[in-house]
């Protein structure tokens, strides 16, 4: 089985919907930004305080280089993971990847209360969130080998990728 790798933008369920695609499938679930902090043992918040977004991109790029190697998992990407094409070329070899396509006004209401995640952490947080989901959201497409509407329950998304990917 090839890697299955979920993108798409933050809060559409990458993790949740990788854990219930793990679980049905029978592999591991691997996701990038948990895999990050466990190498650098710090939180992406404080890599992103402590060294900036550029130092965190080329940790990124080094995660997704190692785990596209490995043989059989799903992998939940960081949000802006896929948008950089050195990352989409790590995965095109040995992955399939699958884009999460969820609406704006729903991973809006999903994040209304997320104070984790560093680039919304502005007083525009809305604003902010839909400059980055109208920058990546065609990135994400043209990385994506298959697009599944994520607006579903999350078990019903993993469903729909087993049923789309043929497994």
């Amino acid at each position: 089985m090839k890697n299955i790798v979920l993108c798409g933008f933050m809060g559409c369920g990458k993790t949740t919907v990788g854990e219930n695609l793990s679980r049905k499938l029978g592999v591991k679930l691997i996701d990038t930004d948990a895999y990050i902090e466990q190498k650098e043992n710090k939180r992406i918040s404080e890599i992103f305080a402590e060294h900036g977004e550029a130092y965190f991109r080329d940790l990124e790029h080094e995660a997704c280089v190692e785990l596209a190697h490995r043989k059989g998992v799903v992998i939940a990407t960081g949000g802006g993971a896929l948008t950089f094409e050195r990352n989409v070329q790590a995965f095109k070899n040995n992955c399939i990847i699958v884009l999460l396509d969820v609406p704006l006004d729903v991973v809006a209401d999903r994040l209304k209360t997320d104070t984790s995640r560093p680039l919304l952490q502005r007083e525009d947080k809305y604003e902010a969130m839909k400059q980055l989901y109208d920058s990546r959201m065609p990135l994400y497409k043209k990385a994506a080998d298959i697009v599944i509407d994520g607006d579903n329950s999350p078990l019903q998304v993993a469903m729909n990728i087993i049923k789309e990917v043929n497994i």
